[in-house]
């Protein structure tokens, strides 16, 4: 077992409650991982919050269902802003009257970086894991995170510079995905887990239109239509798509059944990073999905539409002019990304094509990349996230 690094285990014992808000599943990952690492370091310490079935699984207790965070875009944000902020107001006063010894808010900056300037300012540290994208858009919020947050765990080496400069305290502890995932992914092997044997297809092609319900929304057509683009040029390619959940295969669904003469596609529960190991190539939406593509390391091509009032907002406060997170890390474009209006069938197709009829050159370029970052994030980020809280704490906290 892990020991804690505290001389005088008082100070570990003194800790006795730690509130925590996850955003999306990809914020109960991280949370369950953090939590069980923070119990070694704090073993008295209670953890309760917004939390998922993982997190909860961890001893975490829920006070809200994790989905009552997950919306996206500025229409769906304005729909639901009077439940939001009444959940925020709820939180800050229960954990004011009842203050924890440090609160952790994981991604989710809207909500969480609000809530920890309340609690900040009653003197409750407060830290918050995955970095907003500050060095992407709306970049004055750096002020508002320095009022908020005492500790930030970024999950990229390039974000840490803007915290550099703004005196902010930071680590960067690497991402759990790239601990998770082996350097290779035998394909033949997830092919088998997922039950494919088809003997006559050529290629794999795995549709990943994305886990909310308004990606499904704006994503699920165009790339269903994608689909009879590749079958008309490519007959002997078989589709498999992941499904996040009942609700969105039942999108889907409803999609392909709208759809005149709809492609085969295959539909999967859950099992995203098998689909993409059992694939030649992946259409996926932008999100964290694209670093998995990176670490799975399969072509991949990028594509991302959200409603038009949302994305002329977006539009005006972007610095960055590309978002697949591997296209980032290497600052120049290694995968094709198609935004908005650049995001329609035929494009899709078109890089799809370029994929498929590359010699390999490209790809094998690419590929030493993918490897390289997939090292790079690889720190044991769980182990490495708990012990930079517990070192810090250690200096700051109470």
């Amino acid at each position: 077992m892990q020991t804690s690094p505290f001389a005088d285990n008082t100070v570990a014992e003194s800790v006795t409650k730690i509130a925590i808000i996850a955003g999306e599943s990809s914020g109960d990952i991280l949370g369950a991982g953090l939590i069980k690492e923070l119990k070694k370091h704090f073993p008295n310490a209670t953890f309760e919050g917004i939390a998922g079935d993982l997190m909860q699984a961890e001893g975490c207790k829920s006070l809200y269902p994790l989905e009552s965070l997950a919306v996206m875009g500025i229409v769906p944000i304005l729909k639901r802003l009077p439940e939001l902020l009444k959940m925020r107001r709820d939180l800050t006063k229960r954990w004011i009257e009842s203050p924890p010894d440090m609160f952790i808010g994981i991604d989710a900056p809207e909500f969480n970086i609000g809530l920890e300037k309340k609690l900040k300012a009653q003197n409750i540290k407060t830290i918050h894991y995955v970095s907003p994208s500050v060095w992407a858009w709306r970049p004055k919020r750096i002020l508002k995170i320095r009022k908020a947050t005492d500790l930030m765990l970024c999950l990229f080496p390039f974000e840490q510079d803007i915290y550099q400069r703004h005196a902010i305290d930071n680590f960067c502890v690497g991402h759990p995905l790239a601990d998770q995932i082996p350097m290779e992914m035998d394909k033949t092997e997830a092919r088998q887990r997922l039950g494919i044997s088809d003997a006559n297809a050529k290629r794999v092609i795995c549709i990943m239109p994305g886990s909310r319900g308004s990606e499904m929304k704006f994503l699920g057509q165009d790339f269903i239509e994608t689909a009879k683009l590749i079958q008309g040029y490519y007959p002997d390619t078989k589709f498999i798509a992941p499904m996040a959940n009942q609700a969105r295969r039942q999108q889907f669904e409803a999609l392909l059944q709208e759809t005149t003469d709809a492609p085969d596609i295959q539909l999967v529960d859950g099992q995203s990073r098998d689909c993409m190991a059992a694939s030649d190539l992946l259409v996926m939406a932008s999100g964290t999905a694209t670093l998995e593509a990176m670490l799975v390391k399969r072509p991949t091509v990028v594509a991302y539409k959200v409603g038009g009032f949302s994305y002329q907002i977006f539009k005006r406060l972007l610095i960055i002019d590309t978002f697949a997170i591997p296209n980032l890390l290497a600052k120049k474009p290694l995968i094709p990304e198609l935004i908005q209006e650049e995001c329609t069938p035929d494009n899709i197709f078109a890089e799809v094509r370029a994929w498929l009829e590359d010699d390999g050159q490209r790809w094998q370029e690419i590929k030493a990349v993918f490897e390289e970052w997939h090292d790079k994030l690889r720190k044991n980020a769980d182990v490495y996230a708990a012990n930079s809280i517990t070192q810090w704490w250690l200096a700051n906290g109470r």
